[in-house]
């Protein structure tokens, strides 16, 4: 047990959550800016992120452990970065991440109470199994809207950021797999495929 008692590993993802769910959140918000599949579909993902936020500082604060500035500042750097690799992506590549950002935060969230069952801390289980499914009904909302950009393939495959620096960069993404594809072929051949 850390001084703080908790378990070293406990310790560590509870950190790890004040990162991953304002990454989750930061993501989101640009992803909704120009991506939103329906009314609040990404919205509600961004205001459950921010909420958590907030009832986890005063749990973490009970045991000594804070993640302002640093913890969530890596969520922001993190979420920055996400927001830039996305202008290579189209429009069903950017949804289909952001299902990636939720369940992140759904495992992490499962493990910690796990880890607060097997420490008797009931209380603190609890929270964090509420947490994880109220986010795993948000998360199934965003799959069934990936699952809906099937029905529109055109609009599916075109570029998630529609400004000139989004476009380009699905242009370089989709020149990028064209190479690899005439590569896979070339070598497919050379094994008698």
């Amino acid at each position: 047990m850390t001084g703080q008692g908790l378990f070293p590993a406990e310790h560590r993802a509870l950190r790890e959550l004040y990162a991953m769910a304002r990454q989750l959140g930061g993501h989101w918000a640009k992803l909704s800016d120009k991506l939103d599949p329906s009314p609040d579909v990404l919205a509600r993902g961004v205001d459950a992120s921010r909420q958590l936020l907030e009832e986890l500082a005063p749990r973490t604060a009970a045991y000594g452990l804070h993640g302002v500035p640093a913890a969530t500042g890596a969520g922001v750097w993190t979420s920055r970065l996400r927001g830039a690799s996305d202008l290579l992506l189209e429009r069903n590549q950017a949804l289909r991440s952001a299902t990636l950002d939720i369940q992140h935060v759904i495992t992490l969230l499962a493990y910690l109470a796990a880890l607060a069952t097997r420490r008797d801390d009931l209380a603190l289980a609890e929270w964090l199994s509420g947490w994880e499914t109220q986010l795993r009904e948000i998360a199934g909302v965003v799959q069934a809207a990936v699952v809906a950009e099937a029905e529109d393939p055109e609009r599916a495959v075109q570029p998630y950021d529609g400004s000139k620096l989004g476009r380009a960069g699905h242009k370089l993404q989709v020149g990028l797999g064209t190479l690899g594809e005439a590569y896979d072929s070339r070598a497919a051949k050379r094994r008698g495929e």
